[in-house]
């Protein structure tokens, strides 16, 4: 565990120490970074998606909040960092990314993840390892990858939105894959925050799924992120005895055919080693726009 971990979790966050150009945004900063994160939607799919969903740059989560680091003598928002669950870079340079790194390390609290633009993630990572906190994984380069139009290959007619009768068995493969990814189950950190969230999106349309005779899911798919600009796919998932048979790709084209209900382009990001779904992406026409790392604890 690390040192700074908080050995009194019930103790509010110390008062504000630092003399460096960042704060907690409030709501009258709304304006600024609806600007800032405009200026790529795609990476800033997964905080637009947020914004979206609150309306404001103060978080209706519990626990979480958004960073703002100011030029101009504290006049211009220059870039952001939704600082929850996960910590994300908004429109961040490696010395913004910095500076979100040392309020953090002041005022600690553990994270699942940090993700997003390679350079500011990385540059979070490198503020936390100064002060004692290690990561259980960093994944350095995770090409992000873009489409904008149709799939070039034919979809698989049979992915089709998921309904709330299969939420069984979509759970179970959402945590096999989950499981997969990370290498460890879901439900570690809380069995039923994993289960509301695996409703909330057959509920909310964004999960996409396949199965067979008896409802075994084949393959599933979800939309972590939405907006009316762009979504992101996560979830990727196809079952072990299925592998192997060229299914993929048209599963994907249809994620993309389903996902352009919602927004003009879709996105994911992948690993780098990951080399066969990488070649099934560019087979679909999906493109590489950036470069993302995810920081996991």
């Amino acid at each position: 565990m690390s040192r700074l971990s908080r050995v009194a979790p019930w103790l509010p966050f110390p008062k504000e120490t630092s003399h460096e150009p960042v704060r907690v945004l409030v709501h009258r900063d709304t304006g600024a970074l609806r600007a800032l994160i405009a200026r790529d939607r795609v990476a800033n799919v997964f905080v637009d998606s947020l914004l979206t969903q609150n309306s404001s740059a103060v978080p209706a989560f519990p626990g979480a909040l958004m960073l703002g680091f100011f030029e101009d003598d504290g006049v211009s928002l220059a870039a952001a960092c939704w600082v929850g669950s996960n910590v994300v870079p908004i429109e961040s340079t490696a010395e913004h990314a910095r500076a979100f790194g040392r309020w953090m390390v002041e005022h600690w609290e553990p994270h699942a993840s940090i993700f997003g633009p390679a350079e500011p993630t990385l540059a979070i990572m490198e503020v936390l390892q100064g002060a004692g906190i290690t990561a259980q994984d960093i994944r350095a380069n995770q090409p992000l990858l873009a489409i904008s139009g149709p799939p070039l290959v034919a979809p698989n007619p049979a992915l089709t939105v998921s309904e709330s009768g299969q939420f069984s068995e979509i759970l179970v493969a959402a945590a096999a894959m989950f499981e997969e990814e990370v290498g460890y189950s879901p439900f570690l950190g809380g069995e039923a925050n994993y289960r509301r969230r695996v409703a909330w999106l057959i509920s909310s349309g964004f999960s996409f799924s396949h199965g067979d005779e008896v409802g075994e899911v084949i393959f599933k798919a979800d939309l972590g992120a939405v907006t009316s600009y762009a979504t992101q796919v996560q979830g990727v998932w196809v079952n072990p005895e299925r592998r192997g048979q060229g299914l993929s790709a048209g599963y994907m084209a249809a994620v993309v055919e389903l996902a352009r209900k919602h927004a003009p382009i879709t996105s994911l990001y992948v690993n780098d080693y990951n080399t066969k779904a990488r070649a099934c992406y560019e087979r679909v026409g999906f493109e590489q726009v950036g470069t993302f790392a995810t920081i996991l604890f």
